[in-house]
């Protein structure tokens, strides 16, 4: 119980719930008015609880749990969540996808009117990366966590290809291609790069890689 409570008032406030002070909890709670100070019993409904189907798509596969809510839980498509799966002892962070209530498909909704959520897991995700290779591009893919981070500019390795990325697809639909622009990896559609070739023996020598040399002259 909190030490405070939004509760009616039957002195100044019998419509509109107020703040209130608890005197004493358990079952026969006693609470004081913030605004006339006025003691009275009142009654507090605690929220159900509520279990929801979730589906949950991790690259090309979905898997379905059951996930426990209370009553006043409010779900929206683009929240990121927790769902926690009690009946096989696993967590999963999901960016929700979809809501659909007995009704229709609603852009969000409150726990007891809803059917089943739609998410797409963000713990580990594939990102698709089109590499340029002058006049071919070779598809590859990384596994990464939900937060690893693409930066425009910078390089980058995946399936043995090292390669610089040049532009980024968003799944809302936005390409990025101001370098140094940042997009995790659980918002990214797909990946544009050019192919980062490796320098060669004796190329891109520095002071550094030259010292301990003979010199010739």
């Amino acid at each position: 119980m909190n030490d405070e409570v939004e509760v009616v008032c039957p002195s100044c406030s019998p419509k509109i719930e107020v703040p209130h002070d608890v005197l004493k909890s358990g079952q026969n709670i006693i609470v004081q008015c913030q605004e006339c100070g006025n003691v009275h019993p009142t009654t507090i409904e605690r929220p159900k609880n509520a279990d929801v189907k979730v589906i949950i798509s991790r690259g090309e596969e979905s898997f379905s749990c059951m996930h426990r809510m209370t009553s006043e839980d409010v779900i929206r498509v683009e929240d990121e969540i927790i769902i926690d799966d009690e009946e096989n002892d696993e967590v999963y962070p999901i960016i929700v996808t979809a809501i659909d209530t007995d009704i229709k498909r609603v852009n969000a909704a409150i726990a007891p009117d809803i059917n089943t959520i739609w998410g797409r897991a963000i713990d580990e995700v594939i990102v698709r990366i089109s590499v340029h290779q002058g006049r071919k591009t070779q598809a590859i893919e990384k596994r990464v966590p939900g937060g690893y981070e693409f930066t425009i500019g910078t390089d980058d390795k995946a399936d043995q290809t090292d390669f610089r990325i040049t532009k980024i697809k968003k799944r809302d639909g936005a390409f990025l291609s101001s370098k140094g622009s940042t997009v995790e990896a659980k918002d990214i559609k797909r990946v544009f790069a050019d192919e980062a070739k490796r320098q060669g023996w004796g190329e891109g020598r520095t002071a550094w890689s030259m010292r301990g040399r003979r010199r010739d002259w």
